[in-house]
C-alpha cells in the first residue's frame, strides 16, 4: 500500500541560522474511483481507509444507502516508473447499477453554489431524515470529544499537515477516527466505516471534526442520518442554514469547556448547576 507520509529535504530558517535538514510531509495521491469500470470522479486524498473513503463518499453522493449496495470495491492494476502498484484507482460493482444522474455530484461551496438550491437538493435527497428526538448529549462529554480526536491523530503528530474526523457515542467514546489531506476525504472515510458497520443512519452519533464546518461536512452528515456535528473552528453561513433546515445540531469553536451551538440545542442537556442556599 502506498505511504501516508514521504521525506523530503528542506531549509530550516531560524535567528540561530540555517540548516539542511529532512522534514516529514503528508502524502497527497489521486485516488480514481470507478463504477463498474467507467470513471466517476477524483479526489486528491492521503492513502489509508480508502474502501471506506469510497462508501463515504457514494453514501454522501446518495448513489449507495447501505453497505449491501455495494458488490465489491477493488483496486486496479496501475505501477509507478519502478513497477508498483500505485493503489490509485478503485473499481466498485454496485448491486444496482447507478443512474447516470448520479454522475451530476452536488457541488459544494468552492464552485459558487446558489445557497437555496442547495439546501433544497440536499433535503431532497438524504434517505435518512435526522428525528428531532434523536440524541441527547452532555455539554462536557461533547466538549471533551476534540481533545480525544486530536489524541488519536498519529500522522498529524508527525506531519502537523491532516485534518481529521471522528464519529463518538454521546458518552464521548471515539468508534472511528480517520486522517486525510481533506477534511471531506476524513469526514468520508468514518461514515465509510459506518455504513460498512451498518451503523448507518447514525442517529446515535455524534461526528466531530478538527477544522471548520463548511456546508459540504454538514451535507455529509445530513445524509448519513447523523443527527449532531461538533467542530473545533468556525461553521459558514450555509452550513448554518443547512443544518437549522435539516434538524441537525450544529456546534462550533468547540475549545475546552466553551462552544457555539448554532442550531439543535436542544440536544445538549443542560449542565448540571448547584442548589441555591437555603
Amino acid at each position: 500500500m502506498s505511504r501516508v507520509t514521504a521525506r523530503r529535504r528542506t531549509l530550516r530558517l531560524s535567528p540561530s541560522g540555517e540548516i539542511q535538514r529532512p522534514d516529514t510531509l503528508a502524502v497527497e495521491e489521486p485516488l480514481e474511483i470507478r463504477l463498474g469500470g467507467q470513471s466517476l470522479t477524483v479526489t486528491m486524498r492521503t492513502p489509508g481507509s480508502d474502501i471506506d473513503l469510497v462508501h463515504g463518499f457514494l453514501l454522501s453522493e446518495n448513489i449507495i444507502g447501505s453497505a449491501e449496495d455495494v458488490v465489491s470495491a477493488r483496486y486496479c492494476a496501475g505501477t509507478d516508473a519502478e513497477g508498483r502498484n500505485t493503489y490509485n484507482v478503485l473499481d466498485v460493482a454496485l448491486r444496482v447499477p447507478a443512474p447516470a444522474r448520479a454522475r451530476n455530484f452536488l457541488t459544494t461551496s468552492s464552485c459558487g453554489l446558489c445557497g437555496k438550491t442547495a439546501l433544497d437538493e440536499v433535503r431532497a435527497r438524504t434517505r435518512y431524515p435526522i428525528p428531532a428526538d434523536s440524541l441527547a448529549v452532555d455539554p462536557s462529554a461533547l466538549a471533551a470529544m476534540p481533545e480525544t480526536l486530536r489524541a488519536r491523530q498519529s500522522v498529524f503528530d508527525a506531519t502537523g499537515g491532516l485534518h481529521a474526523a471522528g464519529l463518538f457515542t454521546a458518552d464521548g467514546t471515539a468508534l472511528a477516527v480517520r486522517e486525510d489531506i481533506g477534511r471531506h476525504n476524513a469526514v468520508d472515510k468514518v461514515l465509510g466505516w459506518a455504513l460498512r458497520e451498518n451503523r448507518v443512519p447514525a442517529a446515535d452519533l455524534v461526528l466531530i471534526v478538527s477544522g471548520r464546518a463548511s456546508f459540504e461536512l454538514v451535507q455529509k452528515a445530513v445524509m448519513a442520518g447523523v443527527p449532531m456535528l461538533g467542530a473545533v473552528s468556525a461553521p459558514s453561513s450555509l452550513a448554518v442554514d443547512l443544518a437549522d433546515e435539516s434538524g441537525l445540531t450544529l456546534v462550533g469553536f468547540l475549545r475546552g469547556d466553551t462552544m457555539n451551538v448554532y442550531s439543535g440545542a436542544h440536544r445538549l442537556e443542560p449542565r448540571s448547576s448547584a442548589r441555591p442556599a437555603s
